[in-house]
């Protein structure tokens, strides 16, 4: 019997002790090796469980501080603008007030008859002084006189007339500005309030006054000015 004819012998089966164990009650497949890694899927949200609001909340939180910032250099500005020495712009011309005495450059003699009021200065005193009239006579203050100018306010040319109302208030406030000397304790007088008619303004008159005027006439014969 030829030797080639025999059949060789089945190969030995392979051992088992080199496979993974299948434990019993496993789903089949063998556990992943120690050296791979994946990621874990997400979750589905269990039906009646309050989803994470974390995200949410920060989120929120983040605008209300952004809002606080915001408010807080809004009261800021606010505060700077309202702080002493800080004036905020008005909308009324202010002018230049003038309540003391001014001395000429050259001393004029007195007294002066025909003075237009426009040539009237502070500290200036009248006799049989007349609000209305185009002229008056300028005398010595301790000589005998009516009416004395104590306060004026001076516009400035490129200002637009504010108004009537607004001109009659502004000389009011130039009056209460006024500052009386003692003398002024001594008589028994007035303000009296000059101020641009629309004609005069049209012509260029931009001043103010405000007068200390006796009825009595030409009662008064010293400076009512400090």
């Amino acid at each position: 019997m030829d030797h080639q004819d025999i059949p060789p012998k089945p190969a030995s089966p392979p051992r088992t002790g080199s496979l993974p164990r299948i434990h019993s009650g496993s789903s089949g497949s063998a556990p992943a090796p120690d050296s791979v890694t994946w990621s874990q899927p997400l979750q589905d949200p269990v039906p009646g469980q309050p989803a994470n609001r974390r995200p949410a909340f920060w989120k929120a939180f983040l605008v209300v501080v952004i809002l606080a910032v915001a408010g807080s250099l809004a009261w800021l500005a606010v505060w700077l603008n309202s702080s002493p020495g800080t004036e905020a712009p008005k909308s009324a011309p202010q002018g230049v007030l003038q309540t003391a005495v001014t001395p000429p450059a050259t001393a004029q003699p007195l007294p002066r008859e025909g003075v237009a009021p426009a040539a009237y200065a502070v500290g200036d005193c009248f006799q049989d002084f007349d609000p209305q009239a185009l002229t008056s006579t300028v005398v010595a203050c301790d000589a005998p006189h009516s009416a004395q100018l104590v306060a004026t306010l001076q516009y400035p040319d490129s200002t637009k007339n504010p108004g009537t109302d607004a001109l009659k208030a502004k000389a009011l406030e130039v009056c209460q500005a006024a500052k009386l000397g003692p003398a002024a304790k001594q008589f028994q007088l007035n303000y009296q309030r000059s101020y641009p008619s629309t004609t005069s303004w049209e012509s260029g008159d931009r001043r103010v006054d405000c007068y200390v005027t006796a009825d009595g006439g030409n009662v008064i014969n010293a400076s009512v000015l400090p």
